[in-house]
């Protein structure tokens, strides 16, 4: 595996026609639970990395990681700005010096970034938020990782992980964000940032398997 910034841009943009063919559904789900202003928010992020992909390509992975942080920073709206876009700035500090990032490197990345949203959004598993699947995607790569397995396995596993995850927020009660304040607290209900979450870690491992 060998993960280089033209690689994860094409990532970027891959996420971005997922994120953007999915505009209903995901609308829908964030109104049933929340303001229904996620997607837009997200797309808008997405948008704008799009628009920057000629330059993002040409940076060292750091100062890509850098880059994108601050964009999301900035073109995001409400809370999922501050945690994408830490995230990846504290994740980009792994990446100093590195040329591309092998299988361990993005393993290393992810759980930088999980560690990142965690502190910063004062969550953990099981609250009902986009830890739900970016945490079983961690798992599920220190564990391919540690088997030693074939790494187009080892990305179906990551895939496959944050997809359940995801799928298992509909049956847990938030524990942050609007859907707290409901009876139910979004019981019944995917949570959209899970949801949105899964569509980045499917992007970015079918872009990487393709390569392999």
């Amino acid at each position: 595996m060998r993960i280089d910034s033209q690689l994860y841009v094409a990532y970027l943009l891959r996420a971005y026609e997922l994120i953007r063919a999915n505009e209903t559904y995901v609308t829908d789900l964030d109104l049933a639970t929340g303001d229904g202003d996620h997607w837009a928010n997200l797309n808008k992020g997405f948008a704008k990395l799009n628009d920057l992909s000629e330059e993002l390509k040409t940076l060292p992975l750091n100062a890509l990681f850098q880059k994108i942080g601050m964009t999301m920073m900035a073109t995001i709206g409400g809370s999922s700005g501050v945690l994408y876009g830490g995230a990846y700035i504290a994740a980009g500090k792994k990446l100093a010096g590195k040329e591309f990032m092998t299988a361990e490197d993005l393993r290393d990345v992810l759980q930088e970034m999980l560690n990142d949203i965690q502190t910063r959004g004062k969550a953990q598993r099981g609250f009902k938020t986009m830890i739900d699947a970016l945490a079983p995607a961690v798992d599920a790569f220190t564990a391919g990782l540690e088997a030693n397995s074939d790494e187009k396995e080892l990305l179906g596993s990551v895939k496959r992980a944050a997809e359940a995850g995801a799928e298992a927020t509909k049956k847990m009660e938030a524990v942050r964000g609007r859907a707290t304040y409901q009876a139910d607290k979004g019981v019944g209900h995917l949570d959209p940032g899970a949801v949105t979450m899964a569509y980045q870690i499917s992007a970015l491992c079918d872009t990487v398997a393709e390569t392999l």
